[in-house]
């Protein structure tokens, strides 16, 4: 695994994705094409002195689209690469992330961005140590005039939903979230209610304030298919964002950001993505990865069986943003750290130690064999 001191998410490098495309215009606003059509034109004009699969001139419409989403997030949020394509293959993988940075990095933003460059419904629910579960999945409400009860549905219904400092809430709420995170639909009084597809959930907790939050369950951890750890922007990228907002341009002018994807579209990208060939030798080399993180001495809780699946969804989705219609070692072991570090626990003695996860894990790449 490359070592990257600036980036805690270790590994994925947006400015090393093979064969990426050219980035089209911004100035476009709703999307004129879909990504189906726009793949079977590529069918059909494409011309090479090499055999390209269907699968790879589809890949190369799906980032065509994603950089078009990239480039409208980019005109109100400057830098934080990682954190968007990190976002991205979270959404292609069709998994959830929880968000971890200090206050004022543009988690929110990032995110209300996102669900406007995707056309996606977006919901926002603040987290207090107050709310209850019913005030996120909703509540059957008495109506008088029929005398009967309808569902009267909670914020959580729609398709991007924003959870701000979800550690804010008690374990009763949080655990409100279990069902509709893993199985897509919420279940009130018997009567089971499915989410709208794509569904992602986006939760943000700030690291430093301790006092009043409640720490979340491995159980809800182990829900998230990532965790990405969101540092400060870099000086020159912060002298970007000072001229870029020095005069009447306002930064919070969510207008200036259009539609270039629809939830169609992210279904076209999954089935896509879902086709990305991952031979037997790499998954036996997630196997012993996940295997050791159960028996290494300096871990307290191993990963579980959902984190081998998540490791193996989100190389593919690695994998397809590289334009490659496979996976290779190098795309396992960039997703390794976002996976997994908020599903393992070391022992309370190296902690103290001052080791950290990200040691671990490397030492885990040493001691496991890479295929060839």
């Amino acid at each position: 695994m490359s070592e990257n001191e600036t980036n805690p998410n270790e590994g994925y490098k947006p400015d090393e994705r093979q064969n990426a495309p050219n980035i089209p215009g911004s100035d476009s606003s709703e999307p004129t094409s879909s990504a189906a059509e726009e793949a079977n034109t590529a069918s059909t004009s494409h011309t090479s002195s090499y055999s390209v699969s269907e699968l790879e001139r589809n890949l190369v419409t799906m980032n065509n689209r994603l950089n078009s989403v990239r480039n409208e997030i980019h005109k109100l949020v400057i830098g934080q690469s990682e954190y968007i394509d990190l976002l991205l293959v979270a959404m292609l993988s069709n998994g959830h992330a929880l968000v971890e940075g200090v206050p004022g990095i543009a988690k929110t933003l990032t995110s209300k961005l996102l669900a406007k460059a995707t056309s996606l419904d977006f919901s926002r629910i603040q987290f207090t140590p107050d709310l209850m579960p019913t005030d996120v999945v909703g509540t059957n409400v008495f109506v008088m005039k029929d005398s009967s009860f309808t569902f009267k549905q909670g914020p959580i219904f729609s398709q991007f939903v924003l959870i701000d400092e979800i550690n804010r809430a008690p374990a009763k709420t949080q655990s409100a979230l279990f069902e509709v995170m893993e199985e897509y639909q919420v279940t009130i009084d018997g009567n089971t209610y499915p989410m709208t597809e794509p569904f992602i959930v986006l939760a943000t907790q700030n690291p430093i304030e301790q006092e009043g939050t409640y720490k979340l369950p491995e159980a809800q951890m182990d829900r998230f298919l990532f965790r990405v750890l969101m540092e400060y922007p870099s000086e020159v990228e912060e002298i970007e964002m000072l001229d870029r907002f020095s005069g009447t341009k306002n930064a919070r002018d969510l207008t200036e950001v259009q539609a270039v994807i629809s939830g169609s579209d992210i279904a076209q990208f999954r089935s896509w993505v879902e086709q990305i060939k991952i031979d037997a030798p790499l998954r036996k080399y997630i196997a012993q990865i996940v295997q050791l993180t159960r028996n290494h001495p300096d871990l307290y809780l191993g990963a579980s069986p959902r984190a081998s699946l998540a490791i193996m969804r989100t190389s593919k989705a690695v994998a397809a943003m590289k334009g490659r219609d496979f996976v290779s070692p190098d795309d396992i072991q960039a997703v390794l750290y976002p996976v997994l570090n908020h599903r393992l626990s070391l022992t309370p003695e190296r902690e103290m130690e001052g080791v950290t996860l990200k040691d671990v894990l490397q030492d885990i790449i040493e001691k496991t064999e890479t295929p060839r």
